[in-house]
C-alpha cells in the first residue's frame, strides 16, 4: 500500500508556479505532435497521400485551443454547472483543475472541421492522425490526475492500493493510473499498429478511437468514484460511462462508414 504524498506544484517561485498537471498538457502536445508529423509522412510516402507536412503545423494552434475551451466549457456543462452558474469568475481558473476529455473532444472536432473545411482537406485524414496520438496526452493527463489526488478510486484491499490523505485514510484504487494504462499505452500502441497497415482506410482510426477509449473508460469507472457532485445517474451510471457509451455509438458509426470507403477523398 502507498500513502499519497506527491506534490501537485513542480516548482514554486512564490509569484508563479510551474504544476505537474500544466506540464502535462505541455508534453502530450508537443509529443504529439512530433509522432503525428512521422505518421503524416509515413501516409505521404506509402499510402500515395498528397499532403504537406507543415500545414499540420498551423493546425496544431487550433487543436490547442480547442482542448482548453472544450476541455473547459465540457466540464462546466457536464460535470459542475450549478457551481459555475454562481460562481462564473471560478469558470477561468483552469490552473485549480476541472477538463472534461469528453468536452475536449468536442472541441477538437470542432476546431479540425473548422481548419479542414479552411484547408480543403478531408476530415478524417485529420481525424486518423489526431486521434492515434490524442493517447500521449491522455497518459500524461491521467498521470497528472494521480499526481494531484484527484479522481480518486474505490475503496481497495489489493496490496497496490493507495490512501489519499487529504481524502480519508481509506486505501483506494489507483484509478487514475489504471486510465493512464488503458486510454493511454494500450489504447496508443493498438492504434499505431492500424495505422501503420496500408489496408486501413481513412477514418478507422477515428472510429478505433472512439470505440475503444470508450470502453477502455467505461472499464475504468468500475473502479473510480463518481464525480461528488453528480453522484451516480439514474442510481446507477457515472457522467463518464454515459459520455463514453456515447461516443461508443458513434465509433460504431464511422467504423461503417470508414469499411465502405466513405471518407476517402
Amino acid at each position: 500500500m502507498y500513502v499519497h504524498d506527491l506534490n501537485p506544484v513542480l516548482i514554486n517561485f512564490g509569484f508563479f508556479e510551474i504544476r505537474w498537471y500544466s506540464l502535462a498538457y505541455i508534453f502530450g502536445i508537443l509529443i504529439g505532435w512530433w509522432i503525428a508529423k512521422k505518421i503524416i509522412i509515413f501516409k505521404v510516402k506509402n499510402k500515395n497521400v498528397v499532403f504537406d507536412v507543415k500545414i499540420f503545423d498551423d493546425l496544431v494552434s487550433y487543436i490547442i485551443i480547442s482542448i482548453i475551451l472544450g476541455g473547459r466549457i465540457g466540464y462546466i456543462i457536464f460535470y459542475n454547472f450549478s457551481y459555475y452558474f454562481t460562481n462564473p469568475l471560478d469558470i477561468f481558473k483552469i490552473w485549480q483543475g476541472g477538463m472534461s476529455f469528453h468536452g475536449a473532444l468536442i472541441g477538437v472536432v470542432l476546431g479540425t472541421y473548422i481548419f479542414a473545411k479552411k484547408a480543403k482537406i478531408n476530415l478524417f485524414f485529420f481525424l486518423d492522425v489526431i486521434g492515434v496520438v490524442a493517447p500521449i496526452g491522455i497518459f500524461f493527463g491521467r498521470v497528472a490526475n494521480f499526481i494531484n489526488g484527484e479522481l480518486y478510486g474505490k475503496p481497495s484491499n489489493f496490496f497496490w492500493s493507495v490512501v489519499f490523505p487529504e481524502i480519508d485514510k481509506i486505501p483506494r484504487h489507483p484509478s487514475q493510473l489504471y486510465e493512464a494504462m488503458l486510454e493511454g499505452i494500450i489504447l496508443f500502441i493498438i492504434l499505431m499498429k492500424a495505422t501503420y497497415k496500408k489496408e486501413t482506410r481513412t477514418g478507422v482510426v477515428s472510429a478505433l478511437f472512439m470505440i475503444l477509449y470508450g470502453f477502455f473508460r467505461i472499464v475504468a469507472e468500475q473502479f473510480r468514484e463518481p464525480d461528488m457532485q453528480i453522484g451516480y445517474l439514474f442510481n446507477l451510471l457515472t457522467m463518464g460511462s454515459i459520455l463514453s457509451f456515447s461516443m461508443i455509438l458513434i465509433g460504431l458509426f464511422i467504423l461503417k462508414k470508414a469499411t465502405n470507403n466513405e471518407f476517402t477523398k
